[in-house]
Parts: C-alpha cells; structure tokens; sequence
C-alpha cells in the first residue's frame, strides 16, 4: 500500500529546526514504542546529530512490555540513552526530568567549571505528527501549555514552554519525511494515526492490519471478533461488520465503519498492548 503524506508546514517547520539548534543544549525526541522505527524520522535524526540526545519512546502502554524492554536494551548498546513512557501519567514528569538531567550532565558540570549557575536546561522536543509531544509538554508543565488533539498537525508553530526554573522547552510541529522508501514505513504509520485518516484508504488500511495482527498476536483477531483469522480480503470488513452488528440499512454489513472500528480498536489498546516493530528492525 503506498502512503505518502507530507504537507507544504514540514518543509517549513524542518528549516526551522535547523536554525533553532544553535540555542539548544538537549534535543528530546518521541517515537511511538510500537514502531519505535517507523517513527523515528530520518531527517531529525541526521540534522540533530551530534547533540546531546534523549529518546523517549511514548506511548508504551499501548506497546508490548517486553520488546519495549528488549528495545531499551538495544538503545542502551547502541549509546542511545532512552526513556518508555505513557505521557499521559503523572509519573511521567518526574522521570523526563530526570532523564534530562542525566542527558545533560556534562553541559551542566561544564557550566558549573565556567562559574554559570542555574541555567535552564534548554530543549527542542521533536518527533513525528500525533506522538504524544504537546500531552508531554502539558504533564511536565503541570497545565495546558501546548494544544493536544488525537489528529496528526495540531501544534502549527514554534513554542517555547519554560517548566519550572530549569528547563525551557522548544516544541515543534510534527514532522513526517518527503518520501517513505519502504511501503511498511507508510502503513506503519498509518496504523498508529501519525498520517492524516483523510489520505489513507481506511477500508484498505484495516485489511492489511487484519493480515498482520495474526502473526504478532496468534489468536487475538478471532478471540476478539469471534472470526476466522485466514479470511480472503473481500470478505473480511463484511465478517468484521456482521460481529459487531455493523448494518446498513437493508440489513447490509458496514464495511467502512467496520474498518474504523479495527483500527480504532488497535490505537486505543482494546487489542491489547500489541508491538509492530521487534528488534530485529534496524534501528
């Protein structure tokens, strides 16, 4: 399935990035734990190289546990320091900030040996559309400082949020890439919500998670949806339709609803804490 999805504001808000990089001391980047590949754009990735770097992978109790863990691990090999969260959790405050001051502790020993003294900590969170990035700024801020919304291309602009006396933080809009070399990439994304529901062909879109979920999940489509797991395509929203009660008028199945309702039902959790990417994707 070829998904391609970047609006003229990425360009844009890319270059931007680019000229703010010479202000910050810390760039903390969100992927999504259930693709903590797909997520992670290639572009921010090779601008901010070479600056101090936390990587939070959010959304993890959407994610399975144990691979989140097994990815840590990799992360950690690889000398990428690393932090699993849900940003919508109290806690989530607290262990940012502790991992900042960990990704910052030679800037702030640095500081200390120059006789400067208590100055913030300054980031530019980045990541791709609908990660999590302004629920995150709100839960370390501890009130609604940044727009939050379940739809990708929410924050439009540039914010600087200061949270408490030592840290300021650079949000920054969602950012996909021009092309997605790999067809996986694209409907990766498109499973988790970070590619506009508008561009994508959601029947098509489910039919593909329908095939996918058994070889992740063995049993966990028919145990939910009492349905067969081998199904042919054309079949599959109508038998999905017909378990949920998803009727048109006439008594015909609802095949477009029933296939939000398959890709709802994987965003929310309601299938479970369910990983697309295990570690042996390249990272």
């Amino acid at each position: 399935m070829q998904i391609q999805w970047y609006p003229g504001h990425m360009t844009k808000a890319l270059r931007q990035i680019q000229e703010d990089l010479k202000l910050i001391d810390l760039v903390i980047e969100l992927a999504d734990a259930r693709i903590p590949v797909s997520s992670r754009n290639p572009d921010i990735k090779k601008l901010t190289n070479g600056k101090s770097h936390l990587l939070i992978l959010n959304k993890a109790d959407l994610a399975d546990p144990k691979i989140t863990a097994e990815w840590q691990e990799k992360l950690k090999a690889e000398g990428v320091l690393s932090l699993a969260l849900d940003s919508r959790q109290k806690k989530a405050a607290k262990e940012v900030s502790n991992a900042v001051l960990e990704a910052t502790k030679e800037k702030r020993e640095r500081d200390l040996r120059r006789g400067i003294k208590n100055r913030p900590v300054r980031a530019l969170i980045v990541g791709i559309p609908n990660i999590g990035k302004s629920t995150l700024i709100n839960s370390l801020a501890g009130r609604k400082s940044a727009k939050t919304g379940n739809k990708p291309g929410v924050t439009k602009g540039k914010q600087w949020i200061h949270i408490g006396k030592h840290l300021d933080l650079l949000d920054t809009p969602g950012i996909l890439w021009p092309k997605f070399e790999d067809e996986a990439v694209g409907e990766s994304l498109a499973f988790v919500g970070a590619i506009s529901d508008d561009v994508v062909q959601q029947e098509e879109l489910a039919i593909l998670m329908y095939h996918m979920l058994p070889k992740l999940v063995p049993g966990r489509i028919g145990e939910f949806y009492e349905i067969p797991e081998d199904l042919e395509d054309r079949v599959v929203l109508s038998a999905l339709a017909k378990s949920r009660n998803l009727l048109k008028a006439g008594a015909e199945p609802d095949e477009a609803r029933a296939a939000r309702l398959l890709i709802d039902d994987y965003r929310s959790g309601r299938l479970g804490r369910i990983t697309l990417e295990g570690i042996s994707c390249p990272s």
